[in-house]
């Protein structure tokens, strides 16, 4: 398994991996699935200042079909945190795995990707914003070194259900304070 840049050739692979997290799961508080032509305007806009990998495997038989042949078993992003110029140096982080190349640490090597992706490209900050239930993503954050900071409580509504935010951070250790 190795990472690369998103192509948007990759757009299909990418939406048949998120979109059913927004459909069957409350992982995303996306509500409505991505059309193709969405997933490569999205890419598109990754590709510019805020890097978006994939993690693929050519032998694989697990995973979706992206630009190159190779399967793609997740894919992982950074994007603004907030819109106002004093926020431009921290970035939140999302991290999605192919539902059959779960446990394999894919993840894993994703997120410690995308970390060294966002020190290189001057970032100071990472956050994720993990829904309270995903205890894989907690666990996985917490193992690459990320540190709660924080729990909202019942920000959205999905499905019928009230979810809570665990806000974990990550501050590039060299650039502390």
């Amino acid at each position: 398994m190795r990472t690369r840049l998103v192509e948007v050739d990759d757009a299909m692979a990418i939406m048949n991996i998120y979109n059913p997290e927004v459909t069957e799961a409350a992982i995303s508080f996306d509500l409505v699935p991505r059309t193709l032509e969405q997933q490569e305007a999205w890419i598109r806009a990754h590709q510019v200042t805020h890097p978006c990998i994939v993690a693929v495997n050519e032998d694989d038989e697990v995973g979706e079909v992206g630009a190159r042949g190779e399967r793609i078993l997740g894919f992982a992003l950074v994007h603004p945190f907030r819109d106002r110029p004093a926020y431009a140096t921290t970035v939140e982080n999302s991290v999605y795995v192919c539902r059959g190349a779960r446990g394999r640490g894919v993840g894993e090597v994703l997120l410690r990707q995308l970390m060294t992706l966002a020190e290189q490209s001057g970032f100071h900050s990472l956050i994720a914003r993990i829904v309270g239930e995903n205890a894989s993503s907690i666990r996985l954050h917490e193992k690459c070194g990320f540190t709660l900071v924080g729990t909202e409580i019942e920000v959205g509504r999905k499905q019928g259900v009230w979810l809570d935010v665990v806000e974990y951070q990550y501050v590039m250790p060299e650039r502390r304070r």
